[in-house]
């Protein structure tokens, strides 16, 4: 249980290094937090804790460049309100270029 905590606290703080104007994948994130294939872990524990400590979660889209919130719209639309926040360009299609890929 010990590791997973502390997987969970490099995710956290991986994901608060993200800057504004800039997004990275849930692979990348796994790969930066130690756990090079720990993609799905990162999106458990961005639903678990994403809204602690201030961490930007909604930085965090998949690696095709598209904001990943399928269950419901409007968390999708809450990603592609604070992206655009952060001065990140998202189609109507949720996708995000990859220029802006840190």
């Amino acid at each position: 249980m010990e590791a997973q905590t502390s997987f969970k606290d490099k995710v956290l703080e991986e994901v608060r290094r993200i800057p504004k104007g800039r997004v990275a994948s849930y692979g990348q994130i796994a790969l930066f937090a130690g756990k090079p294939r720990g993609a799905r872990e990162v999106g458990w524990v961005l639903n678990r804790w994403g809204d602690e400590k201030d961490t930007p979660w909604w930085r965090i889209i998949n690696a095709k460049g598209y904001i990943s919130i399928k269950h419901n719209e409007i968390p999708a639309l809450e990603q592609k309100r604070l992206l655009e926040e952060d001065g990140v360009e998202v189609g109507e299609d949720f996708s995000v270029s990859k220029a802006y890929f840190v």
